[in-house]
């Protein structure tokens, strides 16, 4: 398994992004799915979830333009964007950046609370949520 996909992104994939405005549209991600993943994690991995991870994070908008400065600002603070690019039926662009990061439960609740945060600074449509791999798939 070279990439855990959060549980929390797969609970979301059914939902739309809207296509107007910047507003969240999709639930936030709570804490007990954070304690669920750390969980499932720790089930299913030989990874030491106490550790050092690389964590993939991902930002949506149906205007790529609006991805731009965000990927900027993440990346002077020390995230590696690692792609922009149109999503399959291309009604949206994703931006996935990503950095090794030791987290707990909390530690990555807060991270998605400042993204949440991000995304409505820069009027982006939608944080999407996060994945998970060992550190060493860091590029």
């Amino acid at each position: 398994m070279r990439r855990l996909a959060l549980c929390a992104l797969a609970a979301f994939l059914s939902v739309g992004i809207a296509t107007t405005g910047f507003a969240q549209t999709r639930p936030r991600i709570t804490l007990q799915q954070m304690e669920d993943m750390f969980q499932n994690i720790r089930a299913k991995t030989k990874w030491n979830v106490d550790g050092d991870l690389l964590w993939g994070y991902f930002f949506m908008d149906p205007q790529p333009e609006k991805l731009r400065p965000l990927a900027a600002e993440l990346a002077g603070s020390g995230y590696r964007v690692v792609n922009m690019y149109p999503s399959r039926d291309g009604r949206v662009h994703v931006l996935h950046v990503e950095r090794v990061e030791t987290h707990s439960p909390q530690s990555l609740q807060d991270r998605n609370t400042q993204f949440y945060a991000l995304a409505e600074k820069y009027g982006v449509a939608s944080y999407d949520g996060m994945d998970v791999g060992p550190a060493g798939q860091a590029k």
